[in-house]
């Protein structure tokens, strides 16, 4: 994740500020800390309350999971643009915007009483959010001592990594026991110590604004296409696909606008996505790999929550303590991840990392509708394991692959890709979820065994005809939503490989390191 970070270092910087000490600086340390948490925290804080949030809302939990999507793909947009909006307003000024637009945003969240209105601020709290992790990262470089810039980096890979795991826990406690438009408000007496801590101590590393030109044909052309295909995907198995017009529209728009971007960005002398550092075969096989897999492992996160609620009768808050394991041993693992770059050959660590996590999905392959709490709890723990060498490695392995001048374009376009695909993911997941349940019922009902005489045998329990009926229909459905979800998460597990094997088409670079983004 730490990828995300580098494209606010184009910020330019006039005489260098004293860093903070003290009191001050532990106060400023843990007010850009927060905003960086409450920013990841909103990327999974969401995933256990889509059924609260579909209920209240009336609608479906599939289009629920578009509440998630609709916040991943802006987010992954704002990205790219952090290192010009930093030049052109100053880091300090667009970071206060930024945690103050999240806040309001997040309000608006809370309010919103229709699915499009949620969805609507929803996007505009990911558009608010976006830079915000890439420039809490630089300030906290600049106010600490150049010795001590290990801690200020320390603190916010730790907020990082924590924010995911709290994030399904208070999920599932505030959708349990208060209301789903809680998991909004809870961000704004966050968003105000932020403002206030970092309005208050860090008016001294305000940077030189330089009215640098966007790529504004570009950045409209990113928006359209990514815009266009996260929709399609989003509606287009309630619009019943290409037998719809508006689907076909919307893949129109998609391809003819990608392509548009693709050929505008390789040939504008100041691109918002600098497409031109995929000439280094190293970098474009690390993010292939890591778009691969994210998106993978992130239809998982959505996917199993849904599925234990729907289908498995858990609770919200069961369901965030289930899902929280998975964090365990990405955090502990993250220094041995680190600590093996440049100490042998990176592709072996990160291949191991990633095909670790198709074991995982495979192990979760076995479930059933009536699995116990442990044998839920363990693939997530496991699979934590395997995280940091996937993410941590294939971001060494990428930006080691292209020159210093470059690293800064190569770490924003992979953390925008690895975002997106984490979207895309889970549109595809959900829609795939939902046709290999209909297909598995489908097949079931055709093949059930005596129905009449279970029906008879409940009747005579004391169950009245309707109720009989809805038993065996109820069981029928668990059993189809189950096999449906297992199809899916052996599914990810060939592409877990796909990735593994992708990172063995990167050379090894010459000298392996974190790069500009450390």
């Amino acid at each position: 994740m730490a990828s995300a970070a580098a494209p606010a270092t184009a910020a330019s910087v006039p005489a260098e500020p004293q860093p903070l000490s003290g009191m001050r600086l532990i106060a400023a340390a843990f007010a850009l800390a927060l905003a960086n948490f409450v920013v990841v925290l909103d990327t999974t804080i969401a995933n256990v309350s889509v059924p609260h949030i579909a209920g209240g809302l009336a609608v479906s939990p599939t289009q629920g999971t578009w509440v998630i999507t609709s916040y991943a793909v802006a987010d992954a947009i704002a990205v790219p643009l952090t290192g010009w909006l930093a030049m052109r307003f100053g880091t300090v000024r667009w970071f206060l915007i930024s945690i103050v637009g999240f806040g309001l945003f997040s309000f608006l969240c809370g309010i919103s009483r229709t699915l499009d209105a949620l969805i609507l601020f929803r996007v505009l709290q990911g558009l608010s959010g976006g830079p915000l992790m890439p420039l809490s990262q630089i300030l906290l470089l600049r106010i600490f001592p150049k010795e001590k810039a290990g801690v200020g980096l320390a603190i916010w890979a730790m907020t990082t990594t924590t924010a995911p795991i709290l994030g399904p826990i208070l999920g599932g406690l505030i959708s349990d026991n208060w209301s789903w438009p809680w998991i909004f408000f809870i961000n704004l007496p966050v968003v105000a110590i932020c403002a206030f801590g970092v309005g208050s101590m860090l008016g001294a590393f305000e940077t030189k604004r330089d009215k640098a030109r966007i790529d504004i044909v570009g950045l409209v052309l990113l928006v359209v296409s990514v815009g266009a295909f996260q929709i399609m995907l989003d509606t287009g198995r309630e619009h019943d696909w290409f037998g719809s017009a508006w689907i076909i529209m919307l893949a129109i728009v998609a391809a003819i606008s990608f392509a548009a971007f693709v050929i505008w960005e390789l040939t504008d002398a100041n691109p918002v996505v600098d497409l031109r550092v995929f000439r280094f075969r190293g970098f474009s096989f690390a993010t292939i790999a890591i778009s691969l897999g994210f998106g993978a492992f992130f239809s998982q996160v959505v996917l199993t929550p849904l599925w234990l609620q729907q289908v498995a009768g858990y609770t919200a808050t069961e369901t965030g303590f289930i899902v929280a394991w998975i964090g365990v041993f990405a955090v502990l693992l993250s220094p041995v991840a680190a600590g093996l770059i440049g100490k042998i050959d990176i592709r072996i660590s990160i291949s191991a990392g990633i095909m670790w996590m198709a074991f995982v999905s495979i192990l979760r392959a076995s479930w059933n509708a009536d699995v116990d709490y442990w044998t839920l709890a363990l693939p997530h723990l496991l699979q934590g394991m395997g995280m940091p060498f996937f993410f941590v490695g294939l971001t060494a392995l990428a930006l080691s692959s292209v020159p210093a001048r470059d690293q800064t374009s190569a770490a924003g376009l992979m953390s925008f890709l690895r975002t997106l695909s984490g979207a895309i993911g889970t549109a595809v997941a959900t829609t795939a979820w939902d046709d290999a349940s209909r297909t598995s019922r489908s097949e079931m009902v055709s093949s059930l065994n005596d129905p009449g005489g279970a029906m008879d045998r409940l009747q005579s329990a004391g169950l009245t005809l309707e109720q009989a009926r809805s038993a065996i229909e109820r069981m029928v459905e668990v059993q189809a939503s189950t096999i449906g979800v297992l199809h899916l998460f052996l599914a990810a597990g060939v592409v877990f490989v796909i990735a593994a094997i992708s990172v063995w088409c990167a050379p090894l670079p010459k000298q392996v390191s974190m790069g500009a983004s450390h």
